[in-house]
This record gives structure tokens, sequence and C-alpha cells, in this order.
């Protein structure tokens, strides 16, 4: 029997992949290549031609001593989050790696095993309080602000037994009420779907244990712009609508009732008098308050509508008030 002879494999042609930086005009080999950290340029020795600029300074921050201290502290960390407990300077294992699945069972186990206890519902309250604040178009001010009230009411533990939910409520209506942009109960409970008496006892807690911290009473001036906006009503109609508010609180046409009552029915009668009609449902879906009680505060607006509309500039436009 002949044997048969296999012919050999052939070779797999491996590719060089790695760059090798050389001077064009030296071209030695291996290059004699120097960085200037100063100036931030990586330049040949041997003949000065400039190969690169902006180069990274990857030595210490610092001057260390290395025999004093013992190791080298030659990078630093991150920047320290103030809304965190702790060092801050723990070390990530990433979740990407290829798809097998094991960096990030390593990333889960490695994150249970360094986490900070209680800082998981931080992160979590942080979130919560973020996602809220954008919902409804809060600046990050805001939310950053609450953030803080809810670290203390944390850290000096102001509100032990009541949830977070109710907390990051009351923060949040704190916060808006600190920086000039308030927002009325019924919209803190709609956001949070906290019931509107439990934001109300968080509320009065930590109103009376922050002293220092100026709680601004909110008023119908403040509600009164972002009303008309959403409502579609021009810059004259607003202005319109502030006077009869400050004229109804002089005369106390409407003494005891709510601002955001106060701030519908301004809004309802100057807007009538400009023929910009808006019913008593859109200004009831807008400002969070019924039908009965707009008709209510309007019909003691109507009665003192000679008083509160200025007659130089509308006393053509009276004659076009309902009557309630």
């Amino acid at each position: 029997m002949s044997t048969m002879t296999v012919p050999p494999a052939p070779q797999q042609k491996i590719v060089d992949l790695n760059v090798q930086l050389m001077c064009p005009d030296c071209k030695l080999v291996p290059p004699n290549i120097s960085e200037e950290f100063s100036s931030g340029d990586l330049v040949c020795a041997d003949c000065g031609l400039v190969l690169g600029d902006r180069i990274v300074d990857t030595r210490s921050e610092w001057r260390t001593f290395a025999n004093d201290e013992g190791d080298d502290p030659s990078r630093v960390g991150s920047a320290a989050n103030p809304l965190l407990n702790g060092p801050q300077l723990d070390t990530v294992i990433s979740q990407r790696d290829g798809g097998s699945g094991a960096a990030r069972e390593l990333n889960r186990t490695h994150g249970r095993v360094t986490a900070v206890k209680g800082e998981r519902n931080l992160l979590q309250a942080y979130k919560d309080i973020s996602a809220m604040c954008e919902a409804i178009g809060l600046p990050k001010l805001i939310a950053d602000i609450a953030k803080q009230l809810f670290k203390r009411v944390e850290d000096e533990k102001l509100l032990r037994g009541k949830p977070n939910e109710s907390i990051i409520a009351a923060c949040i209506f704190i916060a808006c009420r600190q920086e000039g942009v308030p927002r009325t109960f019924k919209e803190i409970c709609t956001l949070t779907q906290v019931p509107k008496k439990e934001i109300g006892r968080c509320f009065k807690a930590l109103n009376d244990a922050f002293h220092e911290t100026k709680v601004q009473t909110m008023t119908s001036e403040d509600l009164m712009a972002r009303f008309c906006s959403n409502l579609g009503l021009n810059m004259e109609i607003q202005k319109a609508a502030v006077e009869l508010t400050k004229k109804a609180k002089e005369i106390g046409t409407l003494a005891g009732k709510s601002p955001v009552s106060i701030a519908a029915a301004c809004i309802y009668m100057a807007s009538t008098l400009y023929k910009e009609d808006r019913n008593t449902r859109d200004i009831s879906v807008v400002c969070g308050v019924s039908e009965v009680t707009i008709k209510n505060a309007y019909k003691h607006l109507y009665n003192e509508r000679a008083r509160l509309v200025d007659e130089r500039i509308t006393a053509k436009l009276i004659d076009n008030l309902p009557s309630p």
C-alpha cells in the first residue's frame, strides 16, 4: 500500500498592529523621543522636531514622599459627592466583557460588598427627586436643594418612621418655596402620589426643624405667571390679573381664600375683561381648583368690580364682565 503524504498547513500571516512613533527627519530605530510636559509637546531629542502637542501628563498631581507616607498616591480619584457618605474612593468593576455575563455578576457582587450602609437608599432617593423634578420642568437647582434637604433629614433623623416618598415630596415642596417657584400641595400630590395630609405633616415638621431656612409663604402673584402661560394668555392679561389680586387684598374682597383660588378667580376676571375668554373648566384644570370655587370667588370680585378695575384703562371693558 502506498502511503499518502499530508501537505503542510499554510502558515497564517500575523499582522503587526503595534504603532511605532518615529521622527520623519531622523528615522532612527529605536527613535529618541522625549516628552516635555511643561509645554505639552512630544519632541525628537536629536533634531528638535515637534511630533505632537497637547500630550497628557501622566505623572503625579502633587509632590509625594513615599518613604514617609507609605504608598505613593500618584493619581487622584473622582470628585467627592457631598451628598453621599464615606470616603468614596471605591473601584468599580466594568460590566462589559464581550457578552459572557461574568463581569456583570462581579460588578453586582462587588457592589454588595463595598456598599456603604444607607448609601443605596440615598442614591435611590436622589434618582427619584431628579426624575420628579424633570417631570414637572423644575430646574436642576431645585433638585439639588431638595437632595440637600433629604440628606440633612437622613443625617439628623428628623422624620423617623416616615416613608421616603413623603419625605421626598416635602423636600421638593420646600425647595420650590425657597427659590421662589412655589408649587401647590395638589401639584406635589399628583407628582409624588402622596396624600396631601402626609405632605403637610412632613412639611410642618421640617419647617419647625429648619429654623435657619427661610420658607417663603406662597402668594397669588407667584402662581400668576405660570398659570397664565399654561392658559396661553398674553402679558397684558397677566399684569391685569396681578393688579386685581393686589387690589383685592387691599380691599379685603377675598379674605380667607387660598392663594390658588384667588389667582384662578382673578385670571378669569382679567381674561373676560380683555375678551380673551377662558371658561372656568380650562382654568380649573390648570389651577387645580374646582369650578364652584372659582365661581364663588368671582362672585365677590364682581360685586366690587367698580373698585377693583382701573377705570382710566378699562372703563369700556367693565361691561364685558358676565354676571355670576
